[in-house]
């Protein structure tokens, strides 16, 4: 049974009796779920409950994360996320608490997990152009890179980890090869992702060893949470993988993400507090501007191949949808983009 054959009120009493089982409560109710905007790629709910015992006595306000219809090459599973939030909190990362992992599919129709809200907001329309949110901005920008050290401190071996395979021997080249797989599996090509990914198989050999860390791969401004204090949690770690620190940093830079502002990390702040953020933290990654530079050009390849494979979820009639039609619009100026950092445009 799917969980579109199962209606929302039997979900709601089927979390219910979940929710009272795990933590040692004598009865529960889910008194709101709703779903939760964005997730194009996974579905999030906010979930209301209240317990009456047990190790979660009293309200909460938590989020519920499971699969969305269809899916993204590289994107983990539920499961292997909730390991992943899992081992970020316990490095130190700011992140919801992780609670419980379910795969019983009779509750929901779908795996899912359930971490506590956190406050404030991760929209990034609104924290580029909000100066009340996220409070000091340079010492946001700071946060953001002490964010990074700390989830750069996870390193194999990890057996909790473990599913994330044999960590790459040379990441640039691992990165190159990833992404061509990506590109080759399009129904059409894309000549300008084409040169660029020349261009950084051309320029990898000059770039620094960084120690093999765990990447989050998707840490910008729309994953993570903001409010008018400062940063409250991390998100969204559906990506993460064994690869080279500087992933992380060049994908938080790149033009892509700061959604029309000037400020060069994420649209919030500037290159320099983001590294002494992420040197204050412990953070021992050779920030060289070059091969950040060249992780930029990575990033917009990156999420031009996302943008089409969400594209394509809705062309071949998989999930039709207005947002992921859209999303493969945003292709063209991204490979603008590569052309003009590359020197071809």
């Amino acid at each position: 049974m799917s969980a579109a054959d199962i209606p929302l009120d039997e979900q709601r009493s089927a979390l219910a009796a979940y929710f009272t089982a795990a933590s040692g409560a004598r009865g529960g109710e889910v008194t709101t779920m709703q779903r939760l905007s964005g997730g194009a790629i996974q579905e999030n709910w906010l979930l209301r409950v209240v317990l009456d015992g047990g190790s979660l006595d009293g309200e909460h306000e938590l989020v519920l994360r499971t699969d969305a219809p269809s899916s993204v090459a590289a994107s983990h599973g539920r499961d292997r996320e909730f390991a992943l939030l899992s081992a970020a909190s316990q490095a130190g990362v700011t992140v919801p608490e992780p609670l419980w992992l379910n795969e019983d599919l009779s509750i929901i129709g779908r795996p899912f997990f359930v971490m506590r809200k956190v406050g404030g907001t991760a929209a990034a329309h609104r924290i580029v152009r909000e100066a009340g949110l996220g409070g000091d901005r340079r010492q946001l920008t700071r946060r953001l890179g002490a964010e990074l050290a700390r989830i750069h401190s996870i390193r194999p071996p990890r057996a909790d980890l473990g599913f994330l395979g044999t960590p790459p021997l040379d990441t640039p080249q691992h990165a190159i090869e990833r992404a061509r797989r990506q590109l080759q599996a399009q129904p059409r090509q894309r000549p300008a992702l084409e040169w660029g990914l020349h261009w950084l198989a051309q320029h990898a050999a000059s770039l620094p060893r960084q120690p093999v860390v765990l990447a989050h791969r998707d840490f910008r401004t729309g994953n993570y949470m903001v409010d008018e204090h400062g940063l409250t949690g991390v998100l969204d770690w559906e990506f993460a993988a064994w690869g080279d620190p500087l992933e992380d940093i060049g994908w938080l830079c790149a033009r892509c993400w700061r959604f029309g502002s000037g400020a060069e990390v994420g649209g919030v702040g500037t290159r320099e507090d983001l590294h002494q953020g992420y040197r204050d933290a412990g953070g021992d990654a050779v920030l060289d501007a070059a091969a950040i530079r060249w992780w930029e050009v990575m990033a917009h390849i990156n999420w031009a191949l996302i943008a089409l494979q969400q594209y394509e979820r809705h062309a071949s009639g998989e999930e039709p949808s207005l947002l992921l039609a859209l999303t493969g619009t945003m292709v063209p100026e991204l490979e603008h983009e590569v052309l003009l950092m590359t020197g071809e445009a």
